[in-house]
């Protein structure tokens, strides 16, 4: 059952956008490092849905309400905030004036919570300068509710303007192109103002302050970060216009104007964050040799799968993921080589199928509709939306025909669907609608590719030569005994891609523990230990705890608190806590840096630990 109050068309939103519908944000905000707020006040411009619409219902988390005004008259308007939820956060009613015109500004003055979910706030100590603080927020997916009192759903897209005050020595980015300069108002602070008119969900709204410094990659994108950081990204993100044009090619017309990078503290929990005009990336790319910047093919694609075309709500999240990774390995084939499609896509059913052997076979989180219902959306959250959505899609295409007949389709797909909120239906039957003749698509078995847990009905046939280079070196170490001599040498390893390296790892991971005799040899010949390449590193470290290497014990957890990205923090936690030596120490160090932790690693790594 869902639980009371929510939405009917959203399991994890009270609003009503079907009665009484929020377009566009105007929000005013001052940001307080001292208290770790932000202070000041959002008008949401609204529009009856229905005649007799009265009530505007919005979703707010840990927010201090002050006043709630129309407008345009002033008047103060009657409101009321349900008990808060620990998960949904509390539903805000405002009473809406009964003057004739569709169109109510509300005028909501408020502040956040210190806690609030979405913000992560930095001392200066936590960054690379040292000298300044820093703020970044992360709002998907249910988050923004703690930053602005919103219609918290993606079945509600809004335009936004900001105004922001921020310190003046300190630089704001936001998911939006920036209106003008930075202008001087006192009390050492600078204001700084921003647009988007392309309406977006909630999630997508996003803000950084710090003192972060550019490099230009073109005329349309550059990169940020601080400053210690800027030239190392300029490097590692050198192709970001190359690979935004070849998406063009397959998407069609980029909308969002500009395409910038901001390269945030280790402790942002995701690979990459797809907000319009400024995707934030982990610094755990940052490889030193280009080899982990699919990240940002992956977040450039979400400009039209998800950011143009996006899920109605997280029910259907695989619309954006599972067709995002569809369209970032198109990419990878027209950048790299026409086998890195089919590779990438190989290496990721094994993270597919780590992740369900983790979950269950039977979970219901690994259905690719899964019902959200009561159920936070970070509690969800996985690979399978990625991967198993991306598995659908391949079928598909070549049910289809092939690229050749699919890719048409992709576009037609897009130019229909853009700048709305879909779902898994709208999809079906667009696809049905064109490709009325073709036999082989009316054979899908739609319920269980959607409602079936566990691994896709069907897996295509993604191999490659590239694949069986990794293969045959892992069943060379599988079968080589310790007491025969050692057939293995540095060039094993040097004559590979990164991308192989790691599927050569993740290969070893799906096999049984290797010996410690194993590991200490595998690390004295390749020397993993000092790999840079943070999914290498990863896979290595959990090869190591699995082989019970007491030595490793500390690198999992150094790995662990010097970076925050989920995927690789959430799988070591989980490794570490299932070996009793290892347990304690896990627990002591999570407890020990969980308040420097963003809110949803925190959170999800609790549950790991049965702490929460």
């Amino acid at each position: 059952m869902t639980k009371e109050g929510l939405s009917s068309g959203d399991p994890n939103s009270y609003s009503n956008p079907d009665e009484v519908a929020v377009s566009h944000l105007d929000v005013s905000l001052t940001i307080d490092f001292e208290r770790k707020i932000l202070i000041g006040e959002v008008n949401l411009t609204t529009e009856k849905k229905k005649d007799d619409a009265h009530l505007l219902v919005l979703d707010t988390r840990e927010l201090k309400i002050k006043d709630i005004s129309d407008k345009d008259t002033g008047t103060k308007l009657d409101y009321t905030i349900d008990k808060d939820d620990p998960v949904f956060g509390s539903k805000l009613t405002v009473k809406l004036p009964s003057r004739l015109g569709k169109n109510v500004i509300v005028k909501i003055e408020y502040e956040t919570s210190p806690s609030a979910s979405a913000l992560q706030w930095l001392s200066p100590q936590q960054t690379a300068g040292g000298k300044h603080p820093y703020l970044f927020s992360q709002c998907q997916a249910i988050h923004c509710r703690s930053v602005i009192p919103c219609q918290d759903s993606p079945a509600v897209k809004v335009t936004y303007s900001a105004q922001i005050r921020a310190p003046e020595d300190l630089v704001v980015l936001m998911s939006a192109v920036r209106d003008g300069e930075p202008s001087l108002v006192g009390k050492g602070l600078k204001l700084h103002k921003f647009r988007q008119n392309v309406p977006i969900p909630s999630y997508l709204f996003a803000i950084a302050v710090g003192a972060l410094a550019s490099h230009r990659l073109s005329p349309r994108c550059q990169v940020w970060s601080e400053k210690e950081f800027v030239d190392q990204a300029a490097y590692e993100f050198a192709e970001t216009e190359k690979m935004l044009s070849i998406a063009e090619d397959i998407c069609g017309e980029y909308v969002w104007g500009v395409y910038d990078l901001l390269v945030l503290p280790p402790s942002f929990p995701f690979g990459g964050m797809e907000n319009p005009c400024l995707t934030f990336v982990t610094p755990t790319v940052l490889a030193g040799d280009r080899s982990l910047a699919d990240v940002v093919a992956h977040e450039i694609s979400h400009s039209w799968t998800g950011n143009l075309v996006t899920n109605k709500n997280f029910e259907h999240f695989w619309l954006n993921e599972g067709f995002t990774m569809f369209v970032e390995r198109k990419i990878l084939a027209r950048l790299i080589h026409p086998d890195q499609r089919k590779f990438s896509a190989f290496c990721g059913l094994k993270d597919l199928r780590d992740a369900i052997n983790t979950r269950g076979q039977n979970d219901p989180m690994t259905c690719l509709v899964p019902d959200l219902r009561s159920v936070s959306p970070d509690d969800s959250f996985s690979v399978v939306p990625y991967e198993k959505g991306h598995t659908f899609l391949y079928y598909l295409e070549e049910l289809a025909g092939g690229p050749e007949k699919f890719d048409p389709f992709l576009r037609a797909y897009l130019e229909k669907f853009k700048y709305k909120s879909i779902g898994t239906d709208d999809f079906k039957e667009f696809l049905y609608e064109y490709f009325a003749q073709n036999a082989d698509l009316k054979k899908v078995d739609w319920d269980t590719w959607l409602k079936k847990p566990g691994m896709p009905p069907v897996i295509p046939d993604y191999k490659t030569s590239l694949e069986e280079t990794c293969t045959d070196l892992c069943k060379k170490w599988v079968k080589w005994s310790e007491t025969e001599s050692c057939p293995f040498s540095a060039t094993d390893l040097k004559n590979l891609s990164s991308l192989q390296v790691k599927e050569f790892l993740a290969q070893l991971l799906e096999e049984k523990p290797l010996s410690l005799e194993k590991l200490k040899t595998m690390e004295k010949i390749y020397k993993l230990n000092s790999v840079k390449n943070s999914e290498i590193r990863f896979r290595w470290l959990r090869l190591c705890i699995r082989g019970k290497w007491k030595e490793q014990i500390q690198h999992a957890l150094d790995f662990v608190t010097e970076q925050g990205r989920m995927k690789f923090v959430r799988p070591i936690y989980r490794e570490l806590y299932a070996w009793d030596e290892a347990r304690e120490a896990a627990i002591s160090s999570y407890k020990a840096h969980a308040s420097s932790m963003m809110y949803v690693s925190a959170y999800t790594v609790g549950k790991d630990l049965h702490l929460n």
